[in-house]
């Protein structure tokens, strides 16, 4: 800890010392595979979320030149929501695939029984 008599270059010295530690030992740890899983899983919500606002914004439409209301946004909302989820987990289980063809294969075994 600098004194109080000490030249202002030694204390700024000490100062960005101890802040470089400090920040060493906060910082996280973070993969390529982290970022690569948020990004997915923000594209899973935007799918959802698109797919149910998309679905609820042409019911709206077929509502106001068909004069359906309230029939076509609950439609809307209803096919949008559908759509949204099957996109969703399509797309989640075509990434669950490719994480584990990234992973080393899984040992074979044999189902060898021995016939007396």
């Amino acid at each position: 800890m600098p004194h109080p008599n000490d030249p202002p270059d030694e204390a700024l010295a000490s100062l960005d010392q101890r802040l470089g530690a400090a920040e060493a030992a906060q910082a996280r740890k973070v993969s390529p595979d982290t970022h690569a899983a948020m990004a997915q899983g923000y594209r899973f919500v935007g799918e959802v979320v698109g797919g149910v606002l998309g679905g609820v914004g042409l019911g709206w439409l077929v509502d106001r030149f068909a004069h359906t209301a309230p029939w076509g946004v609950v439609g809307g909302l209803l096919i949008g929501t559908g759509l949204s989820i099957t996109f969703a987990v399509r797309s989640a289980a075509k990434a669950s695939k490719i994480a584990m063809d990234r992973q080393a294969p899984a040992p074979s075994v044999s189902n060898d029984e021995d016939e007396d």
